[in-house]
């Protein structure tokens, strides 16, 4: 992987990406404080701005990214409709280029020359600036995405995409101001803010879910966990795990993680509106965490001094990494074994030794809060 700074960084400006992302931008700041200050917004333009947010906001990361992106899981045509609908006003281009795009990044994840929106290229760069030039790493390219190109709707929806997106843009909430009465208060509120909102809130993930948080399931990447930025990108903030276990519908794994994301997967696969939901076993998860446990407990314990107490720590971590790997021995005997007979006791006997990686991620958290 290159992790140098690309050779050549002033690639042609993009007009078109330029002036929308600049003449929207200057509307929300100037538009939105000089109208509410002038007329004031009402209780039904915020409460459509909220819908068509979250409609946006979840078009994106439930349809765009978990569903087309990652395969995590099926859908109902009408749930897909829905997702194209609200992903095209999301104006985040075709889910075809979307798509494309974000298979290349978990490809090459921090490469400078290859990654659409390497981190590595900074803050800038990653939340909007890969947007704004002709860069290399930016080009379409459809090779990765051939499952997606079969799709009629996905290709119906890039085929037209501009006249849908400005239909969307536009006429949902004209549509809206048009049934409360209230013109360009919608417009501006549902309309501008909400686009502006919508753009930077899913740029965050690109950006700030790269470099504010911790690293507990891999450090091969810049991705990480933050539950601050999950609260605000519908999940996706769990981004360590994502890019860990990219095919998990879910990427806050554990059930108080805030992932109205999952949460909407979930919910709707009794209707029969979602199927075939994916999650990485327990086991993978807990393997990776005590992988990074073992990982950073040897590290701190390399550079202290040898006492008699951190000698004990040593042969404590020597003994742990032992039962670590003889659990890891019998876990794939046993699905092996599982996998040719199916018998329920074998069954029992995995979930036996998930727990006992359970109990022995606990005491390796204590024994790191000892080395801190």
């Amino acid at each position: 992987m290159n992790d140098q700074q690309p050779r050549t960084e002033q690639a042609p400006l993009l007009w078109v990406n330029v002036l929308m992302f600049t003449l929207t931008s200057l509307a929300a700041l100037i538009l939105v404080p000089w109208y509410g200050l002038t007329h004031g917004f009402t209780t039904a333009d915020w409460v459509v701005f909220v819908l068509f947010v979250g409609a946006n906001g979840m078009a994106v990361t439930a349809g765009y990214h978990r569903l087309w992106a990652h395969r995590t899981y099926e859908a109902h045509w009408s749930l897909r409709l829905c997702y194209l609908l609200f992903g095209t006003m999301a104006l985040q281009n075709s889910a075809l280029i979307w798509c494309s795009g974000h298979r290349r990044h978990h490809v090459h994840v921090d490469d400078v020359d290859l990654d659409p929106y390497s981190a590595r290229r900074g803050f800038w760069f990653s939340h909007i600036g890969w947007m704004l030039r002709e860069y290399p790493s930016g080009k379409t390219d459809f090779s990765n995405i051939p499952d997606l190109r079969k799709d009629p709707m996905l290709v119906f929806q890039h085929r037209y995409y501009l006249p849908l997106a400005l239909a969307t843009n536009l006429g949902l909430p004209l549509l809206a101001g048009l049934l409360f009465h209230d013109l360009w208060g919608m417009l501006i509120l549902a309309g501008v803010l909400r686009l502006v909102w919508s753009h930077h809130i899913t740029f965050f993930i690109n950006s700030l879910a790269h470099m504010w948080g911790i690293r507990p399931y891999t450090e091969d990447n810049t991705a990480r966990d933050n539950p601050v930025i999950a609260v605000l990108t519908y999940g996706e903030g769990y981004h360590n795990f994502h890019h860990m276990f990219a095919h998990d519908y879910r990427n806050g794994v554990r059930w108080w993680q805030w992932d109205p994301t999952k949460w909407l997967i979930a919910m709707l696969h009794p209707f029969g509106l979602t199927r075939r939901l994916k999650r990485t076993p327990t086991f993978q998860i807990q393997r990776a965490l005590l992988a990074m446990q073992f990982t950073r407990v040897q590290l701190r314990l390399a550079g202290l001094p040898g006492h008699s107490h951190i000698e004990q720590l040593r042969a404590r971590l020597a003994q742990e990494y032992e039962n670590f790997l003889a659990a890891l021995a019998d876990w794939a005997r046993l699905k092996e074994q599982w996998l040719v007979e199916k018998k329920a006791d074998l069954q029992g006997r995995l979930r036996d030794i998930e727990r006992s990686l359970s109990l022995q991620l606990r005491r390796m958290r204590l024994l790191q809060a000892q080395l801190a």
